[in-house]
């Protein structure tokens, strides 16, 4: 089903009340979890309304800036960045869940916070930069997969100026959706935007999809097999049709001993995960 997730804005100041670190961003977290009778559970946490930045740091010469937000019942999520004399980039990304919030994490046998800490991949970015990905990317790690898309960020900002040029991700081809430059505004604590509308009745199909063949390997032996055709109906002020076209999707995930993963990218900001 589709979820509701809401887009994150933080814009950190200095002493003189200048930018110095600007980001706006989509994120979610898919978390497997061992229960009281010791079997496992996946729990999908996404950003709530409320959304604080407290412990956000500009970061200088010798010190990493640091954008760090909090949300729900003890979550918290972090991503320091260092530069160079003429780049920055993303150095390590902590995220902090709480399996005390019986919502998200009901029957939970571990209680309390658990942190885990991975590596960005980010490549380096020009400073006065504004790094864009629509496209969506993913962190796992530790049984949990972090989602990230809709990304703008500036480190470093200089005069308190966010930058006008963009570098792009990987992932983001020249035609990705247009990106609309930050403005800067008196924020001073996050803001959200929600994201998705109350449901309305979806479209009728107009059209099969057209059936894709998607698969994984483990070493070199196959572990994952799917044959399937796909079309979502998403339900917001004008109803979508959209259709997944196996010749523009790619296939990605993991194959464990008693789970697998298979993600599907349309490059188009589409996700599916199974």
């Amino acid at each position: 089903g589709f979820f509701q997730s809401y887009a994150v804005e933080v814009n950190v100041k200095d002493a003189s009340n200048a930018t110095c670190l600007y980001a706006k961003w989509m994120m979610r977290f898919l978390i497997k979890y061992e229960t009281n009778s010791s079997d496992y559970k996946n729990a999908s946490l996404n950003l709530s309304s409320n959304v604080t930045h407290n412990g956000s740091v500009c970061g200088n010469d010798t010190q990493a800036a640091l954008l760090a937000v909090q949300f729900g019942e003890g979550h918290s999520w972090s991503i320091n960045f260092t530069k160079t004399n003429e780049t920055y980039q993303g150095d390590f990304i902590t995220f902090t869940y709480n399996t005390n919030d019986t919502a998200v994490f009901p029957d939970a046998k571990r209680k309390g916070p658990i942190t885990i800490v991975v590596q960005d991949t980010m490549r380096p970015v020009q400073l006065n930069n504004v790094f864009v990905c629509h496209n969506t990317d993913f962190f796992e790690g530790e049984n949990v997969t972090q989602i990230f898309w809709n990304v703008t960020v500036q480190a470093f900002v200089q005069n308190g100026t966010i930058g006008k040029k963009e570098s792009r991700c990987r992932a983001d081809a020249p035609t990705s959706a247009p990106t609309v430059p930050p403005t800067i505004a008196n924020v001073t604590t996050a803001s959200t935007t929600t994201l998705s509308p109350s449901p309305t009745t979806a479209p009728r199909p107009v059209e099969n999809p057209e059936t894709g063949n998607y698969s994984l390997k483990s070493g070199n032996k196959t572990c994952l097999l799917a044959t399937v055709g796909l079309q979502l109906n998403v339900s917001q002020d004008k109803p979508l049709l959209i259709n997944i076209n196996p010749k523009t999707t790619s296939a990605d995930g993991t194959c464990g001993n008693t789970t697998a993963t298979l993600k599907l990218n349309d490059g188009n900001s589409t996700l599916i995960g199974f």
